[in-house]
């Protein structure tokens, strides 16, 4: 799996211009201030935002020529921030779900066994409401729900907004966990920025709708201009 992005967006006031390589099995972390343009670049790979200009190649295919309920079957998972659980429906039937594209059918049973190896929690509350779980539950409900579309590259959106440090910690080590078990290609924003860094193969600093600095974990890490910004060093 590869994505090779160049995105010309304009919203609103910010305009978006962001240029990014992901390898396949990589982890790739986008850092940045509040209203960088990290969330945006989510949105117009998955599909939810149009871009105005540029290219989004995933796969050596045109993604901006492919309608974004389409893109999920090409192995696009996109985990919004917020979590965004279907409160009134059982943890079972959010995970469903995430299986409606041809590979997550296909591979549903194996899946399911998957996601509750990750998440034990999330089998013994099955049949339970998923607007009644804690709200490390619901992101584990999130997470769990990509990963039931059987994807080739995972978008996370700050995982670990609003959890307490224990439960970020925990989704963390799932994270590497899964990451190592399926050989997926994950997407990371994260406000964490320490984690982050820890956890990532490579990564891209956003400020104001553009990349201002990339590299890998220990080069971004050695920067002072992270160190001073997102380190608090």
């Amino acid at each position: 799996m590869t994505l090779s992005a160049q995105i010309d967006l304009r919203l609103g006031t910010l305009d978006l211009h962001a240029e990014l390589d992901v390898k396949p099995g990589e982890l790739l972390a986008l850092l940045g201030p509040n209203g960088a343009g990290k969330s945006t670049l989510f949105k117009t790979i998955s599909g939810t935002l149009p871009a105005s200009s540029g290219t989004v190649r995933f796969e050596g295919q045109d993604l901006l020529a492919v309608p974004a309920h389409k893109r999920p079957h090409l192995g696009i998972a996109h985990v919004p921030e917020g979590r965004q659980v279907f409160a009134s429906m059982s943890v079972r039937e959010n995970l469903e779900l995430g299986a409606y594209t041809q590979a997550g059918q296909r591979d549903w049973a194996r899946n399911l066994k998957r996601i509750h190896e990750w998440f034990p929690v999330l089998a013994q509350r099955s049949r339970q409401l998923a607007g009644t779980l804690s709200g490390g539950e619901q992101q584990m409900v999130a997470i769990g729900r990509g990963l039931a579309s059987s994807p080739k590259l995972l978008m996370l959106d700050e995982p670990s907004m609003g959890l307490s440090p224990a439960i970020a910690d925990f989704i963390f080590e799932r994270l590497m966990e899964i990451r190592r078990d399926a050989g997926l290609t994950i997407l990371l924003v994260e406000q964490r920025v320490a984690e982050a860094l820890q956890s990532a193969d490579y990564g891209y600093v956003l400020e104001t709708g553009r990349v201002v600095l990339e590299g890998d974990n220990h080069a971004l890490e050695a920067d002072d201009r992270v160190r001073r910004a997102y380190l608090g060093m």
